[in-house]
């Protein structure tokens, strides 16, 4: 197998990019990265592609919603933009994959709603395709709370998409979601294009199962890749098909650029990335 490239999650970094886009991403590629990850670009999407190439960085995948019929914001539920417009967004970007990254927990509970998501990322990726794009789902851990006659809500959902469609999986949240993440890994064989690679202290209890109490992204306890709870190592080795390992953290623990350059050391070091 040809070892994946190294990316970060810009959100990972989101005050500091909304703050100075071009500052940040120069001091990623100084870093040595190649790539990132979009995220909230659709708005933004010439103003992040003069960016990024004026930093010799690309976006080969990015974050936008494409399955839920609002987007939550500070200032109240908005509509999310219809798919052609994220799709023409990515488009300019310079995308080959755009990856939802959540949806809401209540929907992961019940298999009509598994499938309705199954049915709703299918006909995303009939649209992408008409842009040159595929698809994909990011999870967090709420795809792990519900199980179907011994399967969780995840793996249904992903017997349910077509194979064209990309898996994400975010390592961490796999865990904390209760999974066996290097067997998990395995089973989801070629579909796996990207994890993120997130480490730190799993929460003892899933943080988004429905009698789970308030969550904030804030109270993780998070740390550099390679000294937390997440067999990265295992989980790592354990993909075949890997393009795209994505640093990222919810919750820096410090300064985020010195954070992200101490997980891309782990990547390098341990041979996980080429």
């Amino acid at each position: 197998m040809a070892l994946p490239e190294a990316s970060v999650q810009l959100y990972t970094l989101a005050a500091q990019f909304s703050a100075d886009m071009h500052g940040s991403l120069d001091k990623l590629a100084a870093a040595g990265l190649s790539n990132v990850e979009a995220f909230a670009f659709v708005d933004r999407a010439p103003e992040l592609r003069a960016a990024l190439d004026a930093s010799g960085l690309a976006a080969p995948t990015g974050h936008a919603p494409l399955l839920s019929d609002e987007l939550w914001t500070p200032d109240g539920a908005i509509p999310t933009p219809a798919p052609e417009v994220v799709f023409e967004a990515a488009a300019t970007v310079g995308m080959r994959i755009v990856i939802d990254p959540f949806v809401d927990p209540k929907r992961w509970l019940t298999e009509d709603g598994v499938a309705d998501i199954a049915d709703r990322l299918n006909a995303a990726a009939d649209v992408a395709a008409g842009f040159g794009l595929s698809v994909g789902y990011h999870n967090h851990s709420q795809e792990f709370v519900a199980d179907f006659d011994g399967v969780s809500a995840y793996e249904r959902f992903v017997s349910l998409t077509d194979d064209r469609i990309a898996l994400e999986l975010d390592l961490f949240w796999a865990l904390a979601g209760g999974q066996d993440v290097p067997a998990l890994v395995e089973r989801l064989g070629t579909r796996l294009v990207a994890v993120h690679v997130k480490d730190g202290v799993v929460p003892p209890s899933n943080p988004f199962a429905p009698d789970a109490p308030a969550f904030s992204s804030d109270s993780l306890d998070q740390r550099h890749a390679g000294t937390g709870d997440v067999p990265l190592d295992a989980a790592l080795r354990a993909a075949t098909s890997l393009e795209y390992a994505v640093i990222e953290y919810d919750h820096a623990p410090g300064d985020v650029f010195e954070d992200i350059a101490a997980s891309l050391a782990f990547l390098r070091d341990g041979g996980y990335v080429r």
